[in-house]
């Protein structure tokens, strides 16, 4: 064994390492393709999946993790746990919960494995010294230096297993999906309570090997997945006997109520859905069931009575048409909030404060808007919404080319598309149902682009080209330059004072 003096800090910058496989990443810190926790016994391993999948799940750890049994030279038999490195981000999570467990984190490529970064050195650690041996892994730390030989490899689903769960009261409380599991002479009583009580759920029947060597038929039970049950009844569930109550724990895998299972489930990833693991407390033997039976809803097994038939059975000799059953279309106010306002109507009278309005609208009311002008007075529609003009009575579309008042609502509540078919009005009219349940169409191919309508072209003369060929027309003047002589102020009088 090798002292601690093997191991020296990297530091920033550094480039030459000693350990093969070993690296630097992009923040400088010493990282190799995979990494390695080191724990002391199982149940340092259980402690450490129960803290990581707490708030993390394994499903990215899955397709590289690897745990096995190592064994020292010392014959010291310790667990060791792999994983791809991948990034420091993964290695400092990892490193983090090992400590808190009290393992060691490390990281390498092949055989040979350094300790991970702490706060003594921030960018990792380098082997200035390897050992030389043939054994599996040879892990150096600032503590110790050892080799060691791999023993077995532990299966993760093997191990959650054999896990016993926890005794934890609470679960029977708590709301949500039950499991019930019922042995083979008290099912029929159970669905039959559950279809009286009114109880939604599915049921099947699942077959398990027998249960010792003196007996040939196997053991069937009644599995009964309820979505919710009834809070009257979960005590009487989990007292009863024969009966066993499951709280789901994640897909394919379920605990029985009133335990939990010390590694959250839900983060583990190795169960088939399909199937389903019923992990029992006490220290009970799990029920599994590779893959599940199907399951039919309890309302089909209510009892079934027949109505006996005979001579006297009454039957009908002729029919008629029903009475009718029409009531008239009303238009109440709503407490609703208004929603998707897209159109207003405006009345006559109203009509020049929208010419006065258009002054001050924004380009996108105005692009997007139509409007249709009437005897009734002028009806806008916008899309996006027609709240930027505040004139008139706003509507909302209920149903394709169909609008009710905003803050209004239609009695009887029908359909907007039976509203549609009753008013029977063709596919190129609007309907606009007013506040008196009248309605009004306009049709379709009345409605304008609102900037089309609103603007009004000045009127315009030719007169720059006339000004033009005039100018053209004129004679071109012609300058000459002569020499103004040595005295060029000759001859010239004095202005008068």
């Amino acid at each position: 064994m090798l002292r601690y003096r093997v191991l020296e800090r990297i530091a920033l910058h550094q480039t030459r390492l000693h350990t093969p496989g070993l690296g630097l990443d992009a923040k400088g810190v010493a990282l190799g393709a995979k990494g390695l926790v080191l724990l002391p016994s199982m149940d340092r391993l259980v402690a450490f999946l129960a803290v990581y999948t707490r708030e993390r799940s394994l499903e990215d750890l899955m397709p590289s993790l690897s745990m096995r049994v190592v064994r020292s030279k010392l014959g010291t038999r310790e667990i060791t746990v792999e994983v791809s490195a991948e990034s420091s981000d993964r290695m400092d999570r990892l490193s983090e919960t090992a400590r808190l467990v009290g393992g060691f984190a490390f990281t390498g490529t092949s055989r040979h494995f350094v300790q991970y970064r702490d706060a003594a050195a921030p960018f990792g650690y380098d082997a200035t010294e390897l050992l030389s041996t043939d054994a599996e892994l040879a892990l150096y730390h600032d503590r110790f230096s050892q080799t060691y030989d791999a023993e077995r490899t532990i299966a993760l689903r093997s191990l959650l297993l054999r896990l016993m769960p926890h005794v934890d009261p609470s679960t029977r409380l708590e709301p949500g999906l039950r499991i019930l599991v019922a042995e083979q002479g008290l099912g029929p009583a159970l669905v039959h309570y559950l279809v009286r009580s009114r109880v939604e759920g599915e049921v099947c029947v699942a077959e398990w090997p027998p249960a010792s060597a003196f007996e040939d038929a196997p053991v069937r039970r009644w599995v009964l997945r309820v979505p919710e049950l009834p809070e009257r009844m979960r005590a009487l569930m989990h007292a009863t006997p024969g009966i066993t109550c499951f709280v789901p724990a994640g897909p394919g895998v379920a605990v029985e109520a009133g335990h939990r299972h010390p590694v959250e489930l839900r983060a583990c990833p190795v169960f088939d859905a399909a199937g389903l693991v019923l992990l029992r407390g006490r220290g009970d033997e799990p029920w599994v069931i590779d893959k599940l039976p199907p399951m039919g809803a309890l309302a089909a097994f209510a009892r079934v009575e027949l109505r006996a038939s005979g001579p006297d059975a009454s039957a009908a000799t002729r029919t008629i048409a029903p009475d009718a059953v029409r009531v008239p279309l009303r238009v109440t106010a709503s407490s609703r909030p208004w929603r998707n306002v897209t159109a207003t109507w405006i009345e006559s009278a109203q009509v020049p404060l929208l010419r006065r309005l258009s002054y001050a609208l924004p380009h996108a009311t105005i692009a997007q808007a139509r409007v249709a002008m009437t005897t009734r007075g002028a009806f806008v529609r916008c899309p996006a919404g027609i709240e930027a003009i505040p004139l008139g009575t706003f509507f909302v579309e209920v149903h394709p080319n169909l609008y009710v008042p905003a803050g209004h609502e239609v009695t009887p509540a029908v359909a907007p598309e039976v509203l549609a078919r009753a008013l029977g009005a063709p596919a190129s009219q609007v309907l606009f149902i007013g506040a008196d349940a009248r309605a009004v169409a306009v049709e379709e191919s009345a409605f304008v682009p609102l900037e089309t309508a609103l603007l009004e072209a000045p009127p315009w003369e030719p007169l720059v080209a006339e000004e033009i060929d005039a100018t053209l027309e004129e004679a071109a003047l012609d300058l000459k330059v002569t020499s103004i002589g040595m005295v060029p102020t000759r001859g010239v009088q004095p202005p008068e004072t």
